[in-house]
């Protein structure tokens, strides 16, 4: 297997502004409901993403990217391993799956997502 992109998301000071222009440059749909508060993407073909609004510990706006991986578990143990960092401990969303975020050893900030087994 490899690792492809699963997912993206934004991080918006303004979810409301940023899907404003995102709707207009690009014609996306949103959906604010599968999920308080965070907005699934639909940019017409996959992988699909997401938006949230800024939170009390994120510096900046961004976008983080995610891949997928088989055992999430064993790529953190790989990442602590090889000198990175846990950013964000495994976390669970129900019907999706499990995904985390670490920093590379140069600081990077990379998701890992996953998914559940169908």
């Amino acid at each position: 297997m490899g690792n492809p992109i699963i997912h993206w998301e934004f991080v918006v000071p303004d979810a409301e502004k940023a899907r404003t222009f995102y709707r207009k440059i690009f014609g996306w749909r949103f959906d604010d409901k599968a999920f308080p508060g965070y907005t699934i993407i639909d940019t017409g073909s996959p992988p699909g993403g997401g938006m949230m609004e800024q939170r009390g510990g994120a510096p900046m706006a961004g976008l983080n990217t995610y891949f997928e991986v088989s055992d999430l578990q064993h790529t953190l143990h790989d990442v602590l391993e090889l000198g990175g960092k846990v950013l964000v401990k495994p976390t669970e969303i129900p019907t999706v799956g499990a995904y985390a975020m670490f920093a590379d050893p140069s600081g990077i900030a990379v998701g890992v997502l996953q998914p559940v087994k169908r």
